[in-house]
């Protein structure tokens, strides 16, 4: 049997919702684990997609480092893509990975609790939607065995997730998921369910401050990337993290936190103002540190 580190639960059928970077690798890493994937999105283009960039991820050997060569060779096998919601009616598990929006992820829980047997667990990868709230998308049966499994980006490579119980998660549930997850190799910590949980919270705080200091005149950003990696010794820097999980996602995070918390997680005017300039980061798009040395060449 093929089998990501740990694994002592049997083979399970488990669905992702949403064929995007983090649902993609979602997908992935239950399949290296051995489990049966159905992968779900609306188009059809974009499953192609994402298969397409999953066996880059197996053909660089970054899935190799953590799992079995023989599971990473399978892997993809174990991945159905599927255009039809209703293919996920008999899975053990769906993961919910669809925009970081409350009425985009409260339609597809709704229609998952319409459609998913009655002992499927349910679980969101949101980043900083309290999960009781996306509770309220489910029938009151239901919330019992829903959390949120903030996955981390990359997933393949990214250890942590963070399980975040709702007001009505049951114990048994998170204990479940919690296991179910070491066998993928993931460690998991269980965090209060609220706004932005943990991990975001302090990182934004990070980047805000970071995005002050450039607009202060401090340093620059790529100054403040080294110094983050050679004096704090974060393996990457905010603004090259930035540019990784785009600005625009950022700027979106911190409109939620700023929502939630008040004045200490405003978001910079200067990060507004690079995402409506088109200066987000991401693939082929300029970013901070992309910028500024374009900026450089032309000087």
């Amino acid at each position: 049997m093929a089998a990501g580190p740990g694994r002592r639960r049997p083979i399970v059928k488990v669905g992702v919702v949403g064929a995007g970077l983090m649902g993609a690798e979602i997908a992935l890493v239950f399949a290296l684990a051995g489990h049966e994937v159905l992968l779900h999105d609306a188009s059809a283009d974009a499953l192609e997609r994402a298969i397409g960039r999953l066996r880059g991820v197996l053909d660089k050997g970054v899935a190799r480092k953590f799992y079995t060569a023989k599971a990473a060779d399978a892997a993809l096998g174990r991945i159905v893509p599927v255009v039809d919601l209703g293919a996920l009616a008999d899975c053990a598990m769906v993961t919910e990975a669809v925009y970081e929006a409350l009425d985009v992820k409260g339609d597809v829980l709704r229609a998952l609790d319409q459609l998913c047997r009655p002992d499927c667990i349910l679980a969101t990868n949101t980043s900083t939607l309290p999960v009781s709230t996306l509770a309220s998308y489910l029938s009151p049966d239901r919330r019992g065995r829903f959390l949120g499994t903030h996955y981390f980006s990359p997933v393949s490579r990214m250890k942590l997730v963070e399980i975040i119980p709702g007001f009505a998660t049951d114990a048994a549930v998170v204990d479940t998921v919690t296991a179910l997850l070491q066998d993928l190799g993931k460690q998991a910590i269980v965090i209060k369910d609220v706004a932005g949980f943990a991990v975001n919270r302090m990182l934004h705080a990070l980047l805000i401050e970071a995005v002050k200091l450039v607009e202060e005149g401090v340093a620059t950003p790529a100054d403040l990337d080294t110094a983050c990696r050679l004096g704090l010794g974060h393996p990457i820097g905010p603004f090259a993290m930035m540019d990784v999980v785009t600005s625009d996602l950022c700027l979106k995070v911190q409109q939620i936190l700023h929502d939630a918390y008040g004045e200490r997680f405003r978001p910079p005017a200067l990060l507004k103002q690079r995402v409506a300039a088109g200066l987000g980061g991401g693939k082929g798009r300029p970013g901070w540190i992309a910028a500024n040395e374009n900026q450089q060449e032309r000087m």
